[in-house]
């Protein structure tokens, strides 16, 4: 059981945190009801938080998007999917997304085809076809780029 604290030692904590790391409202008001406080403390230290920029919806969809896809290597209807659980509105999470290149994503999810190809290219052509689809989507990938870039793994594995 955590002990409550005060609203001004919140404020303080989460200035603190939202310093070190960028957060989202939603991450910052769960962190208050953590804590217990009442619901008009939470709405005033969110509102300051968020006028004193230490909380920025945009500014934290645009590094949650970069750090998923280049650590994670989500696709981007994953990267949407988990933001739109955090609260995130729909415009900034599409402005957020534009951000990734499309060439690295193609080559991002080519490599990661490629790699699951080698755990799966000695089983029948079909369902390889199908482990390699359901990974894609399971990653966050667009079917129609998925099956594109299927499609050309195969052929070149086929060619060779």
């Amino acid at each position: 059981m955590k002990r409550e604290i005060s609203a001004e030692t919140a404020l303080n904590r989460l200035a603190a945190m939202c310093s070190r790391s960028e957060h989202c409202e939603a991450d910052v008001r769960r962190k208050l009801a953590d804590w217990g406080l009442d619901a008009a403390s939470a709405d005033g230290i969110v509102r300051r938080l968020v006028s004193e920029r230490y909380v920025d919806d945009a500014r934290y969809a645009h590094a949650y998007v970069r750090d998923k896809f280049r650590f994670n290597r989500w696709g981007r209807v994953k990267i949407a999917y988990m933001l739109r659980g955090k609260g995130i509105a729909a415009d900034v999470i599409a402005l957020a997304l534009e951000e990734i290149d499309a060439a690295d994503y193609a080559a991002t999810l080519s490599q990661l085809l490629r790699d699951k190809w080698r755990e799966v290219c000695r089983r029948d052509p079909d369902k390889a076809r199908a482990a390699l689809l359901r990974f894609a989507a399971g990653r966050g990938f667009e079917p129609a780029d998925a099956v594109r870039a299927v499609n050309e793994i195969m052929r070149c594995d086929n060619d060779d």
